[in-house]
């Protein structure tokens, strides 16, 4: 995923200038939070040998994580907007940048854009007219003022009707906010992959090998040809109601698709071949730092899970060892998230 300060710059300078439980803790005399389910420890295969996935994700290699609880959906419009009303938080996007933040996630000597360009803000999709190549994602992403959580598509649109959707054009600081204000945390990415499994060892989906079995759509992602031509086969051209795909056997629901999901880890691209040196791994939390060679002044998180942006042509990351740096500055109109908590 590239930073958002990458892409606003780029935009700028292009416009002028249980897998099976073994060990699973039973639950049974734990208190349920509100709105969450247990998930239970174990071990399982985290990453994948696969031939059709992404280098990053490999190589597989154990590791063991104890349970927790997890949000059994993405957090929705609703339940953010009791955070604002409580605190009178403000979203990273509804802030205005400065250079020197934004700098700091450039390569030294990129230009600094005009003042005027300074203002709140969020990256928005929007469809080219026309086929594009694949590797400019310029092409799809827009820079808009005035795009924050409350107003996910521009300044002049709103939450009506969207009230139970994901909430989206949300920067990692913005997530861990809520999170510590909810007496919660962020997943890491092990607890995240984990839970997205819901006990299927080493399937492709969260559900099996199949992407559709038997013709039903399990997820909210991208039928057609990307970014141009959405068929939206599944009922949604953009994110959907939390609950409207089935769950996964732990009682997660859109834990693939619909939006990214941010992790805790920072984002290394070769951080599994370390991991992978030891027979198993117990609860890791990630890298110390991020590195993306593609991109190494951003500061990336990892998210999970894909997004209804995700599409078989392009980004097949609608699966459980999927996985994406992003920058941690990033709101965007597919990033959300879900929190976790411990079991004591």
């Amino acid at each position: 995923m590239k930073s958002a300060c990458s892409v606003f710059i780029m935009l700028v300078l292009s416009f002028g200038c249980a897998e099976k439980s073994k060990n699973s803790d039973a639950s049974s005399s734990r208190e349920k939070p509100a709105g969450m389910v247990w998930i239970p420890g174990g071990d399982f295969t985290m990453g994948t040998d696969e031939r059709d996935a992404y280098e990053h994700e490999r190589p597989a290699h154990g590791v063991r994580v104890k349970g927790f609880w997890m949000d059994e959906t993405e957090v929705t419009n609703e339940q953010f907007k009791k955070f604002t009303d409580a605190t009178n938080y403000i979203t990273v996007a509804e802030r205005k940048p400065t250079w020197e933040e934004l700098s700091r996630q450039l390569p030294p000597g990129t230009p600094k854009p005009p003042d005027s360009l300074l203002v709140p803000g969020s990256l928005v999709f929007h469809a080219p007219e026309q086929p594009v190549m694949l590797n400019d994602y310029t092409q799809w992403w827009e820079w808009k003022k005035g795009v924050n959580w409350q107003h996910p598509e521009g300044p002049d649109s709103n939450l009506d009707g969207k009230w139970n959707h994901p909430v989206v054009h949300i920067a990692y600081e913005d997530a861990l906010a809520y999170a510590t204000w909810a007496g919660k945390r962020l997943p890491t990415e092990a607890e995240w992959e984990f839970a997205s499994r819901g006990g299927q060892e080493q399937q492709r989906y969260s559900w099996g090998s199949e992407v559709s079995p038997q013709g039903k759509f399990m997820a909210n992602t991208f039928q057609g040809s990307f970014p141009t031509r959405n068929l939206a086969e599944d009922g949604f051209a953009s994110s959907s109601p939390v609950k409207t795909f089935p769950a996964n056997n732990y009682g997660l629901y859109d834990m693939i698709g619909n939006v990214w999901e941010w992790t805790s880890d920072w984002y290394d691209a070769t951080y599994f071949q370390s991991l992978a040196r030891m027979a198993i791994t117990e609860d890791p939390k990630g890298p110390a730092k991020s590195y993306d060679p593609n991109e190494p002044y951003a500061q990336k998180r990892v998210t999970k899970g894909g997004s209804f942006l995700c599409a078989s042509n392009y980004c097949v990351n609608y699966r459980p060892s999927a996985r994406q740096g992003t920058s941690v500055d990033s709101g965007q109109s597919h990033i959300g998230f879900r929190c976790v908590k411990d079991a004591h």
